[in-house]
């Protein structure tokens, strides 16, 4: 496992390299994806604070927390001047893995795919039935989704992943103090789906 900085080829966002099948297991616990998520989204919180979004009670949230921090994807946050309260954060602003060569890493990088799918799968019509009826016009106009079938060979789809996080890279890691005016969070959801090879 490991963090590298923004504008490193093939992780321009600086996130967290998961190469730990460990790791990656234990991050495909519903409720700790759910917590990662939510610090790094929104920085740091207590177990309590993270409880009332995560679907967990406190106890369990900080049991949850303790096992993140175990495999170095949430840390001691150091903030807060109540020292009876322990505030985490997430390591790093996102993460990443990849499906290794050997079958164990394979296995649990399939794990935490499905986990990743299944927490999910259901956005996409949240955000329609809650959100995009309350959007201005010049942001319904932008928002929505697309579904094109490309045909590509491995490497020219990589290089495709790559052209478009190089485009993303430098709204995801500018600082917040230096995002313009009204700019807000926009969810970018890339499923990127090979079909099988036919037979």
């Amino acid at each position: 496992m490991s963090l590298r900085n923004p504008g490193d080829a093939g992780n321009p966002y600086g996130d967290l390299e998961l190469t730990d099948p460990k790791a990656m297991r234990a991050l495909s616990h519903p409720v700790r994806l759910a917590i990662l998520a939510r610090l790094q989204g929104y920085g740091p919180a207590t177990a309590t604070e993270l409880s009332e979004h995560v679907g967990a009670t406190p106890s369990v949230t900080s049991w949850h927390l303790r096992h993140l921090a175990g495999f170095g994807l949430v840390r001691d946050s150091g903030t807060g001047g109540d020292a009876r309260k322990r505030y985490w954060e997430a390591s790093a602003r996102g993460f990443r893995f990849t499906f290794p060569e050997d079958p164990e890493g394979q296995a649990a990088s399939q794990v935490l795919s499905q986990a990743i799918f299944t927490r999910d799968a259901d956005l996409p019509r949240q955000w329609m039935a809650e959100v995009e009826p309350r959007l201005a016009p010049e942001w319904r106009r932008e928002a929505g989704l697309s579904n094109t079938n490309v045909p590509l060979t491995a490497a020219e789809l990589a290089a495709v992943n790559a052209a478009i996080e190089q485009v993303l890279a430098p709204y995801v890691t500018r600082d917040p103090a230096d995002r313009p005016a009204g700019a807000r969070h926009v969810r970018f959801m890339r499923y990127v789906m090979p079909e099988a090879e036919e037979r």
